[in-house]
C-alpha cells in the first residue's frame, strides 16, 4: 500500500533536486518552513511530531535540505513531510505539504468493524503501525 496524502502523493517519490526546487518555490513566495515525522500516518493525525524548530525568515533552500537530511538519519522509517506555511494575512495557514519520506514496508491500514445499537455497524480505520508497535514503545 503507498500512503497518498498532501501534494504530489500520486506521483512517484520526489527527488532531493524536485523537494529542493519545491522548497525554493515555497521560499520565493515568503512561505515558512518545517519538517515533521510521524509513525501514524493515518488520515486523521494531523498532529505529526515537529522536526527542530520552523524555519521562519530562512532564505536559504539547504538549511530545509539539512533539516531534512538530520530527520532522514534519526528515523529512517519514518514518514517524513515538509509544510509550507502563508503568514500573510497574520494567521499561519498550511499552503502547501508533501511526503519526503515513507518506510520502505507501509504496513497500511485496517478496517475494525463493531456492532452498535439498533443493528448500526461502526467502521474504524486503523493503523498496523499503532498496533504493531504499542502505547509507550512507539517514541
Amino acid at each position: 500500500m503507498r500512503l497518498t496524502q498532501g501534494c504530489f502523493s500520486f506521483l512517484p517519490d520526489l527527488t532531493d533536486a524536485q523537494i529542493e526546487k519545491q522548497v525554493t518555490y515555497a521560499m520565493n513566495k515568503g512561505w515558512a518552513m518545517n519538517v515533521e515525522w510521524t509513525d501514524d500516518p493515518h488520515p486523521r493525525n494531523q498532529y505529526w511530531e515537529l522536526w527542530g524548530l520552523p524555519l521562519f525568515d530562512i532564505k536559504d533552500p539547504a538549511a530545509v535540505m539539512f533539516e531534512l537530511a538530520e530527520a532522514r538519519k534519526s528515523v529512517p522509517n519514518g514518514y517524513i513531510r515538509i509544510n509550507a506555511f502563508d503568514a500573510s494575512y497574520g494567521t499561519e495557514s498550511c499552503v502547501m505539504s508533501f511526503i519526503v519520506n515513507r518506510p520502505a514496508n507501509e504496513p497500511g491500514f485496517y478496517l475494525d468493524r463493531q456492532e452498535s445499537v439498533g443493528r448500526n455497524i461502526i467502521y474504524t480505520i486503523k493503523s498496523y503501525s499503532v498496533q504493531n508497535n504499542g502505547e509507550g514503545s512507539r517514541y
